[in-house]
C-alpha cells in the first residue's frame, strides 16, 4: 500500500471520489493524473493537479514506479544485425531482472515512434530502447515528464544533444576497412554506401574518403555507389561497378548484407573473389565467417550495443545515470575475401546479337 492510500484509509486524505467531484472529472481521470499517466489532456491535468494539491495529494512521477518492463522497438527482425541487437538487449534485461517487450514496426516515421511511446507509457514501462528510429520531440517531452528514460541505438540522426545514445565507431570502421585495402596494395577502391540520411552510413563513407585522401589517392565519385543497406542493394551497385571500363580491384561494402550482394554479383560476372576483386564488409554478422570466401569485415559489437542500451536505461532510473553517449569500438577482422590485387584479365564483352 502506498503512502497516499494509507493516509486516505486513516482519514487524513479524502477519497479520490471527493477530489473527482471537486475537479468535475471521473475517479479514473484523477487516478491517471495522480500517477502521471500521459493520456490526459493538458488543461484537465492542470486542473486536477491543483485540486489534488488542495486536498493534500502529491502527484507521483510515473518513472518512480517500477513495472519490470523494458520496451524495445525495431524496424524488422529479418536481418542478423537486428537479431544480434535484440539478443544483447534480452541478455541485459535477464541480468537486471526485467522483461523485454519487443515491438516490430517497419514505419520509420517519427510519428510512428510516438505511437509506440504513448502505448508504452499508458501500459507502464521502466524505459524504452529504440533502434535507429528517434521519437519526435513531443514524445520525448512526454517521456521526460513521466520520468521514463529513452535510449536510441545507432540513431538515424542524433540532432538532440540530450538524447541518450548507444552506437559504434562508424567513422573509424570505414577508415580501417579502406586502410586495410590500401595496405594490401589496392588503388582503385570502390564503396557501396548505406542510406545517406542515416548518421552511421554518413560516418562510414567519411571514413572511406578520409583513408583515400590520407593515402594520396583520388576520391573517384564513379566508385561511390549505393544508398541503401541490403543484399539487393549490394548486388545492383556491384553490377554497375563491374561493368565500368576500369572496374575497381576492391570494394568496401557498408554492411555485411551489402557485401553478400557484391559476392553474388561477382560470381555471376565471372569475377573471382579475392583473386580479381577484394571485398570488405561491415558488421561481422555470424554468417560472415562461413561465406566462401570468408568475409573480411569490420566487427560492430551488435550484441554489446543491445546490452549497453538496456543497461543505460536501468542506470538512468538510479542515482547513477551513467554517460549520455556510449560509443563501442569497431574492429577489423581480416579473412579470405581480401588479398593483394592481381592483374585483371582482359575484359571480354559478350558477343552482340
Amino acid at each position: 500500500m502506498d503512502d497516499d492510500a494509507a493516509r486516505a484509509r486513516a482519514g487524513s486524505l479524502p477519497p479520490l471520489s471527493v477530489v473527482a467531484a471537486d475537479a468535475g472529472v471521473s475517479v479514473p481521470t484523477v487516478s491517471k493524473v495522480l500517477n502521471s499517466r500521459p493520456d490526459v489532456a493538458a488543461p484537465t491535468r492542470e486542473r486536477v493537479t491543483t485540486v489534488l494539491a488542495r486536498h493534500g495529494y502529491a502527484v507521483r512521477p510515473s518513472g518512480s514506479r517500477r513495472t519490470g518492463f523494458v520496451d524495445l522497438r525495431m524496424h524488422d527482425l529479418d536481418s542478423t544485425w537486428a537479431e544480434a541487437v535484440v539478443r544483447g538487449a534480452a541478455r541485459a534485461a535477464r541480468r537486471l531482472g526485467a522483461d523485454l517487450v519487443v515491438t516490430v514496426d517497419p514505419d520509420a516515421d517519427p510519428a510512428s515512434c510516438g505511437t509506440w511511446v504513448r502505448h508504452a507509457l499508458a501500459r507502464g514501462t521502466d524505459g524504452l530502447v529504440s533502434v535507429v528510429g528517434v521519437p519526435d520531440a513531443g514524445s520525448r517531452a512526454d517521456l521526460d515528464r513521466a520520468g521514463v528514460p529513452l535510449v536510441v541505438v545507432d540513431p538515424q540522426a542524433r540532432g538532440d544533444d540530450g538524447l541518450r545514445v548507444v552506437g559504434a565507431t562508424n567513422f573509424r570502421g570505414g577508415l580501417d576497412a579502406t586502410d586495410h585495402l590500401i595496405a594490401l596494395g589496392h588503388r582503385r577502391i570502390a564503396t557501396i554506401t548505406g542510406p545517406q540520411d542515416q548518421d552511421n552510413a554518413v560516418a562510414r563513407l567519411a571514413g572511406y574518403r578520409t583513408a583515400l585522401i590520407r593515402a594520396g589517392l583520388p576520391v573517384d565519385e564513379e566508385l561511390v555507389r549505393g544508398g541503401a543497406y541490403g543484399v539487393d542493394a549490394g548486388f545492383r551497385a556491384a553490377e554497375v561497378l563491374l561493368r565500368l571500363d576500369d572496374p575497381p580491384t576492391a570494394v568496401f561494402a557498408a554492411s555485411d548484407d551489402t557485401a553478400i550482394g557484391v559476392l553474388r554479383a561477382a560470381r555471376e560476372h565471372g569475377v573471382r573473389v579475392p583473386e580479381d576483386l577484394s571485398v570488405v564488409g561491415f558488421d561481422d554478422v555470424p554468417v560472415a565467417a562461413w561465406l566462401d570466401p570468408a568475409l573480411t569485415t569490420v566487427r560492430q559489437p551488435l550484441t554489446e550495443m543491445g546490452d549497453a542500451a538496456v543497461t543505460l536505461v536501468h542506470r538512468a532510473r538510479t542515482s547513477d545515470p551513467g554517460p549520455a553517449h556510449v560509443e563501442l569500438a569497431t574492429t577489423l577482422v581480416p579473412r579470405a575475401s581480401s588479398t593483394p590485387p592481381a592483374a585483371l584479365p582482359p575484359r571480354v564483352d559478350p558477343p552482340r546479337a
